[in-house]
């Protein structure tokens, strides 16, 4: 062999060698998440400004210890009151309140749940108003409706159970009689039903999350789902309903401006969207003066790491700062600068007005 095709053969073995270093390096779609080089004023914040009631938590686990362990996650967080929504009924919920009432009495409340198998079958409504009744006689501040409600849930005869089946009424009569707030979340976010092509901003999260897709259909529209919650808010006028996820409208402010105007007994909060507030900051920051006395904090899954993100967008002016799942939203958050007035209200002072029996003593 001479030196010459020994040359040549170096070259072409150091040159598939660099390629495979290349194609090592190749990274899918999914796990892009590039790191930006925008160098601008700003940082975390981790506690927020006022103590706040998170109106939107869930917590499965109430024993005395987990209790004291949930506290000294608050008491970092500057969070004065956690509202559990996943309070369950009977004695699975007197059991939550007996272990808050001997530890913390002050810093928790839960919210009852309706069990709604056997819509249809003789006397439902009556019994189901009953046990609600029993429930916040008990100690129970609100009712908490999932979203299994209009998604999952049949009647008797197998039929999907509709949200403003009339069937239903005697629960929301029954909050209006005990001066109780029900907070419900219907459907899921509009990008779920639609087509999985470049065009849904969604796709990302469906791709990683392929269980969150649903057909235009599944199980039916989702106006259809969301319209039936509007009727229901309406038919029910002395009862008091916090719209959870901001009715899947964070991203169409103007439209769930015009459903408060036309629904004044439904409030909204803020839980699991603030990456759609944290995107159109002039915007939000206008709708939440506007509409200040209507919109509630919360967070949903309870994970205090992610909490900075919410003080962040709600009390800052910081441009161009990381969302914390890449999956939901690929944009980057910009403060809104809430005037003190407006985070008070948000933090605390409109759910002090909607949930019977809050410490106000927490709040300043």
């Amino acid at each position: 062999m001479n030196s010459t095709t020994s040359h040549y053969k170096f070259m072409l073995l150091a040159l598939l060698c660099f390629s495979a270093g290349l194609y090592a390096q190749e990274i899918s779609f999914e796990e892009y998440n590039p790191t930006s080089t925008l160098v601008v004023p700003g940082a975390e914040i981790e506690q927020a400004k006022f103590p706040f009631v998170d109106v939107h938590s869930h917590q499965r686990d109430m024993s005395v210890s987990r209790l004291g362990e949930l506290v000294t996650e608050m008491d970092a967080l500057n969070e004065g009151v956690m509202v559990n929504l996943s309070g369950g009924s009977a004695e699975s919920l007197q059991t939550k309140i007996d272990n808050i009432n001997k530890s913390y009495p002050n810093r928790f409340v839960v919210f009852a749940n309706v069990d709604f198998d056997g819509v249809g079958k003789p006397g439902w409504g009556e019994q189901a108003a009953a046990q609600l009744e029993a429930d916040i006689k008990y100690g129970a501040k609100g009712l908490k409706i999932y979203k299994s409600l209009g998604l999952r849930y049949k009647d008797a005869a197998g039929k999907r159970l509709a949200i403003d089946d009339e069937r239903l009424d005697p629960i929301w009569e029954k909050c209006a009689e005990m001066g109780v707030p029900v907070l419900i979340h219907a459907a899921d976010p509009k990008s779920f039903w639609d087509e999985m092509d470049s065009d849904n901003e969604r796709w990302l999260e469906l791709k990683t999350h392929p269980r969150r897709k649903r057909s235009a259909t599944d199980p039916v529209p989702w106006e259809q789902i969301i319209q039936e919650q509007h009727n229901m808010f309406k038919k029910h006028p002395k009862t008091k309903f916090i719209n959870a996820h901001m009715g899947w409208y964070a991203n169409d402010l103007g439209k769930l401006g015009k459903l408060l105007d036309e629904i004044p007994n439904m409030s909204v909060g803020i839980a699991a969207v603030i990456a759609e507030l944290g995107r159109q900051p002039q915007n939000a920051r206008a709708f939440f003066i506007k509409y200040q006395d209507r919109v509630l904090f919360g967070k949903d899954s309870w994970r205090p790491e992610e909490f900075p993100t919410y003080f962040r967008v709600l009390e800052s002016n910081d441009e161009y700062f990381p969302y914390y799942k890449k999956y939901h939203a690929f944009w980057a958050m910009y403060g809104l600068d809430l005037p003190d007035e407006i985070l008070k209200k948000l933090y605390y002072q409109n759910a002090l007005n909607l949930i019977p029996g809050l410490d106000k003593t927490l709040f300043p």
